[in-house]
């Protein structure tokens, strides 16, 4: 399956769970916009940094979305590199192995 094939079946997943638990699913949305503001930083280094969460904690669907957040945000291939460099000085050999899943992932979204 494709990064592309697996983040739309994260989007139908989470749509899914949207009409299940729509309060909480809203909660959490609350939270995340009020993340998304420019502040001490902006959003697009917010995003670099829940990215690296995301490689750190393993999550593919976080990659996926933090990564696409990114693309929007205007990020180049270089700027990702940088965060997952710093992924893998912080996490070690698990880091790169979820660092290279990150930029394949940029790659193939970017494209």
């Amino acid at each position: 399956m494709s990064w592309k094939a697996k983040l739309d079946a994260a989007k139908t997943q989470l749509k899914s769970l949207n009409a299940a638990i729509p309060d909480t699913y809203a909660a959490f949305g609350g939270l995340g916009k009020s993340v998304k503001k420019d502040s001490a930083l902006s959003f697009k280094e917010k995003e670099y940094v829940a990215l690296g969460i995301a490689v750190a904690t393993k999550c593919e669907p976080c990659i996926l979305f933090h990564t696409e957040a990114l693309i929007r945000l205007g990020a180049t291939r270089e700027e990702v590199s940088d965060v997952l460099a710093t992924c893998v000085q912080m996490g070690g050999g698990p880091g790169l192995m979820y660092a290279g899943k990150a930029l394949e992932v940029f790659d193939e979204l970017s494209s």
